[in-house]
């Protein structure tokens, strides 16, 4: 049987049309077009039935989803994963730095999403890999996965109406002017690379917060808050503002101390799209930018 969810029409769902009411429980279009044509079922009291159905109060209304297929595009793989948190619905996993959360022409295994798969079929979970939360290939930290499509369409939701909260740690080059701030610069693709972004007028509206946390002779420890989620926005925004990522070679930014970018995902709050529980997960800086602070503090 696939993911199923059910409801108990109320007094208010009193005269309502089934499509009307499963809107309403934030089902999407497609779902509801999987359902009809790919093997699902809709059923009020046990009783299938259409989404024309007039709902009466107490109804007990039954969505079974089609079974999903894992991407054929996507060869399984046992990863070792760093599980932080999983339920029926979710996955939060600590993504380590040199891995990427999807597969790339120039990375075709080895991701996140190669690890997840095979992760599922040790475990029995008919999904493909749903990531709501994408990390850059360099960037370490929390990622937040849903198990099945209409989840991922939830969680989707929620990060466009910016409920999905995410605070990172980064070593940045130089000395900041101020302690804290907010950077709105528009960030688009730079003409001459399919990689690089900049920010540049006709670009998508970009909003990253910053407060310095500690200073040290040629580098800050800032504590970085996404209000937007652009391909490399802190990269762009730390690099415009003059103070480009340790070890970020694509944008500036000094060599020597770190091989990869020293930026980390180390804060993700949200409201649960199913149980609605206020949930918040933190994991501790890194070794390797550790060691950069403890060569630092010498």
């Amino acid at each position: 049987m696939g993911f199923q969810l059910t409801w108990q029409a109320s007094a208010s769902d009193q005269g309502k049309l089934l499509r009307e009411f499963l809107a309403e429980q934030q089902l999407s279009r497609r779902a509801l077009t999987d359902i009809k044509f790919e093997g699902g079922l809709i059923s009020v009291n046990g009783r299938e039935v259409n989404v024309r159905y007039v709902l009466q109060e107490g109804d007990e209304v039954a969505v079974i989803f089609p079974e999903e297929r894992p991407s054929e595009g996507i060869q399984r793989e046992d990863l070792p994963l760093s599980v932080v948190y999983e339920d029926d619905y979710l996955l939060v996993i600590a993504k380590p730095p040199g891995m990427n959360t999807i597969p790339s022409r120039e990375h075709p295994a080895g991701s996140l999403a190669n690890g997840l798969l095979g992760y599922y079929a040790k475990q029995g979970i008919q999904a493909t890999a749903h990531i709501v939360t994408r990390l850059d290939r360099d960037t370490s930290g929390l990622v937040l996965i849903a198990k099945h499509r209409h989840v991922h369409h939830l969680c989707s939701q929620m990060q466009q109406e910016g409920r999905i909260s995410r605070a990172y740690e980064a070593l940045a080059d130089g000395m900041f002017a101020r302690r804290e701030g907010v950077i709105e610069e528009p960030i688009g693709r730079k003409p001459s690379s399919i990689i690089e972004r900049e920010v540049r007028e006709d670009g998508q509206y970009a909003c990253t917060a910053y407060e310095v946390v500690r200073v040290f002779r040629n580098c800050t420890h800032v504590r970085l808050k996404l209000y937007t989620g652009r391909t490399h926005q802190i990269r762009v925004h730390l690099s415009y503002m003059g103070h480009p990522l340790l070890g970020d070679d694509l944008y500036g930014g000094p060599a020597g101390q770190i091989s990869r970018q020293a930026l980390h995902c180390g804060q993700l709050s949200f409201q649960h799209p199913m149980t609605k529980e206020q949930m918040s997960f933190s994991l501790p800086l890194p070794e390797d930018m550790k060691q950069v602070i403890d060569q630092l503090e010498e």
